[in-house]
C-alpha cells in the first residue's frame, strides 16, 4: 500500500500552535492534503493524551481512526474528491535541554509508542524528571541518551528519531547547542537511532555530504504548527499500514518499501543561511567569514545556519552522494504558486477559491502536486494555471537559463516522474536543476 506519512507535528497544547490542532481538524486537513498516517504529536502531555483516548480508536496494528461521529461531523468539510481513509500514530516531541562536555545542549527529539498503555506508562515516568502539563512538546533537564533508555526500557517496541537535526538551537547536529555526531550524542544507545529527520532547512544532497550519516534513513516531516501546514515535508512508503511496518520500512530502507520524502525547499527555512533576524541580516557562509561572525547592526556573533553548519561537518563535496540514497521530491505548495500566478496573497479570496475548486475537481493537494496532467490542471483550473505553473519558475531564472518546481536529483535519470517534471518536458525543459 502506498502511504504517505507526516510523523511530527503538534497539538493546541504546544505554544505558539493553532487553536484548530484538534484531532477533528488534522483528520480534515490530513484528507486535504493526501496523507494517509499523521503522528498525533504531543503525546507527553496529559491533557492531549485524554483528548486522543476520547476521540480515536482503535484501527490496524498500532495505529488509530478518528472515532465515526467525529468523523460524520467533518466530513462535509472534506471535498468529496479528498476523501480517504486517515490513520493516526503515537509520536510526539520531545525538548531536551542539559550539560554535556561542560557545554548546555539542547535537543529535540521525536518518540513513538505502539499503544495507549505505554504512552501512559511513558507519561508517568517523565512526570517524575519535569513538568509535561505546561507545554504539548515539554522542557525535560533530561539527556538525550537517557531518554531513549528511558522509552526502551518502558518498551522495546518504542522508536526515537532525532528531530529536524540541523537547527540550530534546538538539535542533534545544530551548530548553537547541539553535538558534531550521532555517536557523540547517544553513546553506547547509537545502534538504536535509524532515521534521522531533515527538517525544513536541510534537504538530502546536503545529508548526503557527511558521510557519518550514510547509515540512516533520512525522514521528513512537516512539524506542523497548523493543520493547513501538514505535508510541507512528508516521507513516503509502501508497505502494510501498520505500525511496526512503517518503522520496518525506516529501519531496513529498504527501497521496496521505504520510497523516500516530499522536500520543502531548504532556501525557505528560515535556519537555512547564517544572521539574525530581528536585524535583518542574512548570510551564506562566505559573508559570515568575511565578517568574522559577526553581526553588522548589534555586534553580536551570528546565529550560523543549517547551510554553513553541513559545510563545516561535510567530507564530501556538493554533489557527493553516498551508495545508498532514496528518492526525494521538492515540492512548492499550491496555495504558493496560486498567490505567485495571480500576484495576491496565499490567504487571498482568489487563491483560496481556486485552491478549493482544484481540490473539487482533482484532489488532494499532493496529487495535484505530483501526479494530475497539464491537461487535467488547465481544464480545472485553466490554462493560465497550469502555463503558470511553468512560467512562474522560469522568472526566476537568469536569462537563456531555465529552472524547474522542484529539484530532484534522486530522479536524475527519469525527470518525468512526477507531473511537474512532465509539463517542464512537454515545454521543452529538458535540464532538471536547483533553485
Amino acid at each position: 500500500m502506498q502511504i504517505v506519512a507526516d510523523l511530527h507535528i503538534h497539538s493546541h497544547y504546544s505554544r505558539a500552535t493553532s487553536k484548530d490542532l484538534t484531532l477533528e481538524h488534522l483528520w480534515k486537513w490530513a484528507q486535504i492534503k493526501g496523507v494517509t498516517v499523521v503522528a498525533t504529536g504531543d503525546i507527553a502531555h496529559p491533557g492531549w493524551f485524554a483528548e486522543i483516548q476520547e476521540k480515536l480508536e482503535t484501527a490496524e496494528p498500532g495505529l488509530f481512526r478518528l472515532k465515526a461521529e467525529l468523523a460524520a461531523k467533518m466530513a462535509e468539510e472534506v471535498p468529496p474528491t479528498c476523501r480517504s481513509e486517515v490513520r493516526f500514530l503515537l509520536g510526539g516531541e520531545v525538548s531536551n535541554i542539559y550539560k554535556r562536555h561542560g557545554k548546555t545542549r539542547k535537543v529535540h527529539n521525536l518518540i513513538f509508542a505502539p499503544d495507549l498503555e505505554t504512552v501512559a506508562r511513558i507519561q508517568t515516568r517523565l512526570e517524575r524528571i519535569g513538568n509535561i502539563r505546561a507545554d504539548g512538546r515539554p522542557i525535560l533537564g533530561l539527556d538525550s541518551r537517557d531518554l531513549l533508555e528511558l522509552v526502551l526500557e518502558i518498551d522495546p517496541r518504542c522508536h526515537f528519531i532525532p528531530a529536524h537535526i540541523w537547527t540550530p538551537w534546538f538539535a542533534m547536529l545544530g551548530s548553537m547547542s547541539g553535538f558534531d555526531s550521532v555517536e557523540e550524542c547517544f553513546g553506547d544507545l547509537t545502534p538504536y537511532i535509524f532515521a534521522l529527520e531533515t527538517g525544513l532547512s536541510s534537504d538530502p544532497p546536503m545529508n548526503w555530504r557527511v558521510s557519518n550519516l550514510d547509515r540512516y534513513t533520512l525522514v521528513s516531516n512537516s512539524d506542523a504548527h497548523s493543520p493547513q501546514k501538514l505535508a510541507r515535508e512528508a516521507t513516503l512508503f509502501d508497505c502494510e499500514l501498520s505500525y511496526d511496518a512503517l518503522f520496518a520500512a525506516m529501519k531496513s530502507g529498504d527501497p521496496a518499501t521505504f520510497k523516500g520524502t516530499i522536500e520543502f525547499f531548504p532556501e525557505e527555512g528560515k535556519y537555512h543561511v547564517d544572521g539574525h533576524r530581528k536585524c535583518g541580516v542574512r548570510w551564506h557562509p562566505q559573508t559570515t567569514l568575511a565578517h568574522g561572525g559577526v553581526c553588522p547592526v548589534c555586534g553580536k556573533e551570528v546565529t550560523v545556519g543549517v547551510l554553513h553548519r553541513v559545510e563545516r561537518l561535510a567530507d564530501r563535496p556538493e554533489g557527493g552522494r553516498p551508495a545508498r540514497t532514496h528518492p526525494y521530491l521538492s515540492l512548492v505548495p499550491l496555495p504558493e504558486l496560486l498567490a505567485e500566478l495571480y500576484e495576491t496573497g496565499e490567504n487571498s479570496r482568489r487563491v483560496q477559491q481556486e485552491y478549493w475548486k482544484l481540490l473539487g475537481k482533482l484532489g488532494p493537494e499532493l496529487t495535484i502536486l505530483r501526479e494530475a496532467s497539464l491537461e487535467a490542471i488547465a481544464a480545472a483550473g485553466g490554462e493560465a494555471l497550469a502555463q503558470g505553473i511553468v512560467a512562474w519558475h522560469k522568472e526566476l531564472a537568469p536569462a537563456g537559463d531555465t529552472t524547474c518546481v522542484f529539484r530532484d536529483s534522486a530522479f536524475a535519470d527519469d525527470v518525468a516522474k512526477t507531473n511537474l517534471a512532465a509539463i517542464l518536458e512537454q515545454h521543452g525543459i529538458a535540464n532538471v536543476r536547483s533553485l
